[in-house]
């Protein structure tokens, strides 16, 4: 136990940058929309993906190199692959997962005066700021203290939803069909974000480099430890959401908004309602907190994976990743990102939509990638997946890959 909490970090950093969206958003949505029956898709996306991460954690620790290294030792066609995908990540998750915070933000505070693009604006400069003077320390002392919270808040607020029972059901409800053209998107959507992105997996990869520079590289099987305990708590918080939306929502014929302020409403109204006015506090704290501390580490993660790529695509070796061009990319990505928002205004749906669909389209592609690096000859043949392992990812791969032909067919054709 002493050694799992010394070497909490890249773990605890990807659960907290995965209860964001996928959670708050889709989970609770899901649960909402078609009850119980959504615990089979969250469970089963959480399982299929698990590969595809376990192996980013795998690489890095044996070779001690990043995972979108490992692309490039596969070939530049893989980094400039993975590049494109960063390219739409920039645009699109950081200003889909600030909309929805500055949402939760209005509603917490009650603030009636100020625009979302506003109030994101604010959020852009105060998350800038800690990531750029507290650096990757500061974040992972953070962030255990944020996820615990979280975490404590999430179980009391379930118990409680547990406890008073399902919500009545509207008179003549009928249950929403999970199988037409449009509850398919919804569902390929919430397994696209479940846990979260597949190219998400070099995330990890990334924080585990940054941690190894104040303290010794603890072995592998601690590191897959580490990583293990994160990846089980965004699941179970996954379904604690899940549980939470079909307790309070499923049956009454309430539709979640696309808007932003109107959503973050919803979701605090109709917990407290179901529960009482007392529960307040605690909604409110596990909702912004999980967006916040998304914010945080994916705004982190993406500079992290922009200053990776541009060094390893600079062939005269004149550009290094240091504080000086992390601190640039930290404001440059809130800069394009608040232009984003501004663009598409209180609209989240948009947003969301556009970013899970890419994330879904080329999660097969990934983790496709992430086999290759750690079956090739930059890992000794002990430190290879074995063969339940690699099974696992298969399987992970056919299924993804025909729901991305199948979502690429219905969205485009």
């Amino acid at each position: 136990m002493k050694t799992l909490l010394k070497n909490l970090g890249p773990g605890l950093l990807f659960a907290s940058m995965a209860i964001g969206t996928s959670h708050l958003v889709l989970s609770t949505k899901a649960g909402a929309q078609y009850g119980w029956i959504m615990v089979v898709p969250i469970i089963l996306a959480n399982i299929l993906k698990y590969p595809f991460f376990e192996f980013g954690v795998r690489y890095t620790s044996v070779t001690n190199s990043t995972l979108i290294e490992g692309y490039l030792n596969r070939g530049k066609g893989y980094l400039w692959f993975y590049t494109l995908i960063t390219i739409v990540t920039t645009f699109t998750i950081l200003a889909a997962l600030y909309t929805v915070t500055a949402g939760l933000f209005i509603n917490l505070f009650k603030i009636s005066d100020i625009s979302i693009s506003g109030t994101a604006l604010g959020l852009f400069m105060l998350i800038s700021g800690l990531l750029i003077i507290g650096k990757y320390k500061f974040l992972e002392i953070s962030l255990k203290f944020v996820v615990s919270i979280l975490f404590l808040a999430l179980i009391v607020t379930t118990l409680l939803v547990v406890a008073q029972g399902p919500v009545t059901e509207s008179e003549g409800f009928i249950p929403v069909p999970i199988f037409n053209e449009v509850d398919i998107l919804f569902l390929i959507g919430l397994m696209g974000w479940m846990p979260t992105t597949v190219e998400a997996s070099s995330w990890v990869s990334l924080w585990s480099i940054e941690k190894w520079k104040n303290q010794e590289k603890p072995p592998l099987k601690d590191s897959l430890q580490e990583f293990n305990v994160g990846y089980v708590l965004t699941a179970i918080l996954a379904i604690f959401f899940m549980v939470i939306g079909w307790f309070t929502l499923y049956g009454t014929n309430t539709i979640l908004s696309n808007n932003a302020v109107q959503f973050a409403d919803q979701v605090v109204q109709l917990f407290t309602s179901h529960i009482g006015s007392w529960a307040y506090i605690f909604i409110a704290v596990s909702a912004f907190a999980t967006m916040f501390s998304t914010c945080m580490t994916a705004h982190d993660a993406v500079t992290r994976v922009s200053l990776d790529i541009l060094e390893l695509l600079d062939e005269k070796k004149k550009f290094r990743k240091n504080k000086t061009n992390f601190a640039i990319g930290v404001i440059l990505l809130a800069a394009i990102n608040f232009l984003v928002i501004y663009l598409f205004g209180a609209n989240m749906g948009n947003l969301v939509a556009l970013a899970t669909f890419v994330s879904f389209v080329v999660a097969p592609i990934i983790g496709y990638m992430n086999l290759k690096n750690v079956t090739s000859e930059d890992i000794q043949t002990e430190h290879r997946p074995g063969k339940n392992l690699k099974l696992l990812s298969y399987l992970g791969i056919i299924f993804l890959g025909l729901f991305s032909v199948y979502y690429f067919w219905l969205v485009i054709i």
